[in-house]
């Protein structure tokens, strides 16, 4: 065997390596809980922050997901996921309700995959709040990032008081 044929088959075992590790890569990133999720343009806000500080280690009792990106937490391998940060929708005749104080407007275009999207009204910046339809109990993970929420100062409301 020559050296060229030991080369081209050393070359050939390490662009194999290369595609399985690449491979691998791709499907780990594939089940990521955060695939497809991008940051909020308004991520690094300081209410964000505020938010963060305070995210259960459970909801609907699923664990939290390790994440790195700012404004961004879920539960539940992507049963639950919440991104603060987003521009505060503009008035809308999409369904809106109240829960412990806090405005949601609920996106039933933009719902997809048998999830729920809701999304804060009348606060900056916005959380969107996207709920799998496995979550055994979504009013109770509602109540509870409702309860994230509030501290966020409310200037408009989408639904009259009284």
């Amino acid at each position: 065997m020559g050296v060229r044929t030991r080369r081209r088959r050393a070359a050939a075992g390490v662009a194999a390596g290369g595609l399985l590790v690449a491979g691998l890569l791709v499907a780990r990133e594939l089940s990521s809980p955060v695939f497809g999720l991008r940051q909020g343009p308004l991520a690094k806000d300081a209410a964000c922050t505020r938010i963060a500080d305070r995210y259960p280690d459970r909801l609907d009792g699923d664990r939290r997901d390790r994440v790195t990106f700012e404004g961004l937490a879920v539960w539940g391998h992507g049963a639950v996921r919440l991104r603060c940060g987003l521009t505060p929708p503009v008035p809308t005749k999409d369904p809106c309700f109240a829960v412990n104080g806090v405005d949601w407007v609920l996106r039933e275009a933009a719902s997809r995959d048998g999830r729920k999207l809701v999304v804060t009204y009348g606060r900056r910046p916005a959380v969107e709040l996207s709920i799998a339809d496995s979550v055994r109990q979504p009013d109770a993970v509602l109540t509870e990032v409702s309860r994230l929420v509030a501290p966020v100062r409310q200037n408009n409301h989408c639904l009259r008081s009284g």
